[in-house]
């Protein structure tokens, strides 16, 4: 069994059972057994969804693959209250596989590297907090980087998803 790391996105913009959006994302990071937590940012909304939210991201250790890890996220989103929805509303809890220690993935309904992450600050900046030396595996550059570029108004663009 093999471990390895993932950077994860996690975001909230509805209170649920566990509280406010902020103490949504402590407990989802307390639930994954994450290694390291950034701090939490008050970002504004992407999209149709409203209200602003609270954004924040992690690093974990799993001997999941990542089809694996995709499905265990999406069955703790569930379990944290939410519900299938409109793409882009308002959630309790949203997670994403930013960034993978073995490389790329790519298979329908999943790509990692996450192919939006480079061109938003919300993942860029927490990111960038915890882990500013993980190199984008399609492009060479580190979280830093692709951070200084994108508020440079230069994000890159790594061309199509390879396997």
């Amino acid at each position: 069994m093999t471990v390895t790391s993932y950077a994860l996105a996690l975001g909230s913009n509805r209170r649920g059972r566990r509280g406010s959006p902020a103490q949504t994302l402590a407990a989802a990071a307390k639930a994954l057994g994450v290694e390291r937590l950034s701090r939490v940012r008050a970002t504004g909304a992407v999209g149709p969804a409203g209200r602003g939210f609270a954004n924040a991201a992690a690093i974990l250790r799993s001997d999941l693959s990542p089809p694996e890890l995709l499905e265990a996220l999406k069955a703790l989103e569930r379990d944290f209250g939410r519900r299938p929805g409109r793409r882009w509303g308002p959630r309790i809890l949203d997670l994403d596989i930013i960034l993978w220690s073995e490389g790329s993935w790519a298979e329908p309904g999943l790509v990692v590297p996450h192919p939006e992450y480079r061109r938003r600050l919300f993942v860029l900046e927490p990111l960038a907090e915890i882990a500013p030396g993980w190199r984008d595996p399609l492009t060479g550059l580190t979280v830093r980087q692709l951070l200084a570029r994108l508020r440079k108004g230069r994000p890159v663009d790594p061309g199509p998803a390879r396997t």
